[in-house]
C-alpha cells in the first residue's frame, strides 16, 4: 500500500486563471503597454521552453532567490521581445518587479477543484505527502497563500537542490527528507517527460495527471515500459 505521494505542483495542484499571456498583458496594459494576451500567451511558451533548466548547481542557499529573479525576468522580457512589444516598456524593471511579486500571491493562481477532497483523503487514509517541483522559491508562499502548505509535509524544488525534473537527482533529494526508498513511494504530475519519465527513471512508481488527454508514442515510453499510468483528475485514484 502506497504510504508516501509526491506531488507537482503548477499544472497539478493549481495552475494560472486564464493565461500567463493574460495576467502579463493585464498588468503590462496598466505600464501603458499594448499586446494580444493569445500572441503573449505563445511568445511565452516560446521563451519558457527555450530557456536552460531552473536549477543552479553548487549556489549556495542564500543567493538562489535572486537567481531565481534574474531567470524569470530574462525568460519574461523575452517574451515580450519576441511578442515585439517590449520597446513599448518605459521602466520594465518595475513592471517585473510587480509581476514577479504578484505571482507569489494567490491572485493569479487557481485550485483545481478535486485538489482539496484528494489531499484530505489521502490524509484521513494515514498517506503522508509531499511537494517535488521545478517551482522557484515562492513556492512556499503560493502554498500558504491557497491554503495547501499545511498537507505537506515536505516541499523540494529544483532550485534549491541544483537539479531539475526529469534529473533523478531532484527526486533522491525528497526521498531523503523521508528516510523511503523509491520503490515505496508514487509521485504524481502532469508533465509526461519532467514527472512520469522522471519519476519512472528515479525508480519511483508513477501517474500521469494527464488533465488534457494528450496523446504518447509507445516508443517515448521509458524502457521497459509497456503502457502508461494516467488518469484526468485525482478524483480518480484510489489507494
Amino acid at each position: 500500500m502506497t504510504k508516501i505521494i509526491f506531488l507537482d505542483a503548477a499544472g497539478t495542484l493549481f495552475d494560472v486563471r486564464g493565461s500567463v499571456g493574460e495576467v502579463y498583458r493585464q498588468l503590462a496594459n496598466s505600464f501603458g503597454v499594448t499586446v494580444n494576451s493569445q500572441e503573449l500567451n505563445a511568445a511565452f511558451s516560446q521563451s519558457f521552453a527555450s530557456a536552460s533548466p531552473m536549477a543552479f548547481p553548487g549556489i549556495e542557499l542564500a543567493k538562489i532567490p535572486q537567481l531565481e529573479f534574474e531567470w524569470w525576468q530574462t525568460v519574461c522580457a523575452k517574451a515580450f521581445q519576441i511578442a515585439g512589444v517590449y520597446h513599448q516598456f518605459s521602466d520594465f524593471p518595475n513592471f517585473f518587479d510587480q509581476l514577479y511579486a504578484h505571482f507569489a500571491s494567490a491572485e493569479p493562481w487557481f485550485v483545481y477543484p478535486e485538489v482539496f477532497p484528494a489531499l484530505n483523503k489521502w490524509q484521513q487514509q494515514g498517506i503522508e505527502l509531499a511537494v517535488v517541483s521545478n517551482f522557484d522559491s515562492r513556492i512556499y508562499a503560493v502554498l500558504k497563500a491557497l491554503n495547501l502548505a499545511e498537507y505537506f509535509t515536505s516541499v523540494t524544488i529544483s532550485t534549491q537542490v541544483g537539479a531539475a525534473k526529469p534529473d533523478s537527482q531532484i527526486f533522491t533529494a525528497a526521498l531523503q527528507k523521508h528516510n523511503c526508498i523509491a520503490e515505496n513511494v508514487l509521485h504524481i504530475g502532469d508533465s509526461f517527460k519532467a514527472d512520469y519519465c522522471g519519476a519512472k527513471a528515479a525508480g519511483l512508481k508513477a501517474i500521469w495527471l494527464n488533465r488534457q488527454q494528450e496523446k504518447v508514442e509507445l516508443g517515448k515510453l521509458p524502457l521497459s515500459e509497456t503502457k502508461i499510468e494516467q488518469c484526468s483528475s485525482l478524483d480518480y485514484l484510489a489507494f
